[in-house]
């Protein structure tokens, strides 16, 4: 029997990854972490999480799912929120006990009579965020060139303009990529992708990241 995580984005699908290879390879567990596949919801909804779940149906009445994880942004709401919203999600699909907490396993059940484990991860920092607002807040390098964005978004909210939080930690991240951890060669390549991730914000790491991707990931956020 194999476990599955669902997330929202390639971007949480790579961060996953390198979370996971970094933990089985550089902390002695008594139980390693084992994830077979990883659905990608590619935007949060609660038609596509609902639809995700019922992809899952199939292979848990099969026996070949033992255990799913929904790892999603927190965002600006609070965790009860997010629960609510996971746990209602849940429910349109499947028999199962009321999802009260994160990190906690509840049962699940087909219309067959099949059993599953569930769990559900916000990705935060501090409480609040996302996956950027995550690699901000872990980054393994100094980040001299990424950090002068603080002057600049004052600068900008002085004219009376406003940057929110989850542009504002995307274009960070994207600084902190090209600027703070890549070489003067790698960031000649990356300048016609700059356009390219302006359109497609969800694509900045897999773009900006030189070679494997989980490699650049662990590099650069989880040496620590």
């Amino acid at each position: 029997m194999s476990n599955i995580v669902i997330v929202e984005s390639k971007n949480d699908k790579i961060f996953m990854q390198a979370m996971v290879e970094k933990l089985n390879c550089d902390i002695q567990v008594a139980s390693p972490i084992y994830i077979d596949d990883y659905q990608s919801l590619e935007g949060l909804s609660e038609t596509e999480l609902i639809k995700a779940l019922k992809n899952s149906i199939r292979k848990i009445d099969r026996k070949d799912i033992e255990k799913i994880g929904i790892i999603i942004d927190i965002d600006n709401c609070s965790e009860q929120e997010r629960l609510k919203f996971v746990d209602r999600c849940i429910k349109q699909v499947f028999e199962a006990e009321s999802l009260s907490s994160t990190k906690q396993f509840i049962d699940i059940c087909t219309d067959h009579g099949t059993n599953a484990k569930l769990a559900c991860y916000f990705t935060n920092f501090e409480g609040k965020g996302e996956l950027e607002t995550l690699l901000k807040g872990i980054k393994a390098r100094e980040s001299f060139h990424a950090d002068c964005l603080d002057s600049w978004k004052t600068c900008i909210e002085n004219q009376g303009k406003e940057i929110d939080r989850k542009g504002f930690d995307k274009f960070w991240v994207s600084i902190y990529l090209r600027y703070d951890t890549c070489s003067k060669k790698e960031q000649k390549g990356s300048i016609s992708v700059l356009h390219l991730q302006c359109e497609r914000p969800r694509s900045r790491i897999v773009q900006y990241a030189s070679g494997d991707a989980r490699t650049t990931i662990k590099k650069c956020f989880l040496q620590n």
